[in-house]
């Protein structure tokens, strides 16, 4: 009898852990290319917007895809190649990540794509006082080119004031519902209104992420399985090239006192790694749902660098942050923040400068990154 249930054990944990799934689309967009290919793109790929082994095959005009075997939910959106041309809404709105938990150990998925965000004009939710600082920065650390955004204060242009200043990854959700991977921060809404009610005025220098690069520049440490290791260059263009032009281009305050970084999930752990390696530029970190889980590496530097007395450093996790993402890895965020938190603090870290915040409904995603932005600023800037 025990044998007869150790078999029936194994085998449902090999049909849910192995499980092979054949996605089908049965419906595409009016306005699909005749020569479109069709890509899915997830977290069992890192994200890259199109890989050329997940582009769908074409049969008589079925588009069908049979993905390696998956352990546990898949978490995935198509594209026709690269995020400028990702699935939307009938609208032309950006959707969340689709989520599928496998049913069995060779299942199949039907799905009907509404739209394509570069078949639409989808109107600019940026605010007037948001502009592009270059669309094609160069990178010298790195041999590579990126778009900047920056944002200034409502009375910029009308006074001859300095302001704090804000470094921020993933540049295109910040601002702009049209360039957003899934739903924009609205940093820039959220900062007029802190204006409007404190006469707080801070300038935001956001970075756009690199794509198929962004897992390798969000860490310095490497992950067998999703890469990383470029963290180091990253931050140094951040300190040695960007924000010296910025500093020499518009007003600011270039002391440490008024410098902060911030970012979400790989953008946290590396806003964290910057902090701590850079705290004679960064007074400040804003580190939400931050991806610790990507390497152990993360805690060891807390330990060696964590004794720090004039840092502040704003923690922000929420407790289903794994319900919406199928990086297994995610639903560790919570013990690795309140791990890391209790590191600084053990390594020295002034403990009345350490803030975390954890979300009982919080999940990862923009909405509650943009849900806690103006809370982080405040804290982080309240001197």
């Amino acid at each position: 009898m025990k044998k007869h249930l150790f078999l029936i054990f194994n085998f449902l944990v090999f049909s849910s852990v192995y499980s092979q799934v054949t996605f089908v689309l049965d419906e595409l967009p009016v306005n699909t290319p005749d020569s479109a290919s069709v890509y899915i793109s997830g977290d069992f790929e890192g994200w890259t917007g199109g890989q050329e082994k997940y582009k769908f095959s074409n049969k008589n005009n079925t588009f069908f895809i049979t993905l390696p075997k998956q352990i546990g939910s898949i978490n995935y959106k198509f594209t026709l190649s690269s995020w400028e041309s990702v699935e939307t809404n009938t609208q032309g709105r950006s959707i969340d990540n689709r989520s599928y938990i496998p049913k069995k150990e060779n299942d199949t998925v039907r799905i009907k794509i509404l739209g394509w965000s570069d078949q639409f004009s989808i109107k600019s939710t940026a605010t007037k006082n948001v502009s592009i600082l270059s669309e094609n920065f160069y990178i010298p650390q790195s041999d590579r080119k990126r778009r900047i955004w920056i944002y200034v204060p409502p009375d910029y242009a009308s006074t001859s004031k300095n302001y704090p200043v804000i470094y921020m990854h993933d540049g295109q959700n910040l601002f702009d519902e049209s360039t957003s991977f899934s739903g924009e921060w609205e940093v820039d809404e959220i900062l007029n209104k802190i204006y409007t009610d404190k006469k707080l005025g801070f300038i935001v220098v956001g970075i756009e992420n690199g794509g198929s690069k962004r897992m390798d520049e969000y860490s310095p440490w490497k992950n067998t399985k999703y890469g990383g290791g470029e963290g180091d260059a990253y931050v140094e263009f951040i300190v040695q090239t960007l924000k010296p032009y910025v500093d020499e281009n518009y007003r600011t305050y270039p002391h440490r006192n008024n410098t902060a970084i911030m970012g979400s999930s790989m953008g946290g752990l590396i806003s964290y790694y910057a902090a701590l390696k850079y705290p004679n530029v960064f007074s400040k970190s804003g580190v939400f749902s931050p991806s610790f889980w990507f390497s152990e590496k993360s805690f060891d530097y807390a330990k060696e660098n964590g004794n720090l007395k004039n840092s502040k450093m704003y923690f922000l996790a929420g407790n289903k942050e794994g319900d919406n993402v199928a990086f297994e890895e995610i639903s560790n965020t919570v013990k690795g923040v309140n791990k890391v938190s209790d590191l600084l603090k053990e390594a020295g870290f002034n403990t009345n400068y350490i803030s975390t915040k954890i979300v009982a409904e919080g999940k990862h995603n923009e909405k509650f990154w943009r849900e806690n932005f103006e809370e982080a600023v405040l804290w982080l800037f309240d001197e």
